[in-house]
């Protein structure tokens, strides 16, 4: 996902993207929501959150 439409999902949760990197917004954002803030820690492209929106981005970010 491109970071444009990162920052709109922050800030509709009232998060203020300012010069985060990807991988904290994210987090932020996933901490906002109740879920696990565990974006890019999925190794060897294991992870059980099959329903998460970051999936394809985090297995990426996770290499």
């Amino acid at each position: 996902m491109k970071m444009e439409a990162i920052r709109t999902i922050a800030k509709s949760l009232d998060i203020h993207p300012g010069n985060l990197s990807k991988t904290k917004l994210i987090k932020a954002i996933q901490s906002e929501e109740g879920n696990f803030d565990c974006y890019a820690t999925a190794y060897d492209g294991v992870c059980d959150q099959t329903d998460c929106l970051w999936r394809e981005d985090c297995f990426e970010s996770s290499k």
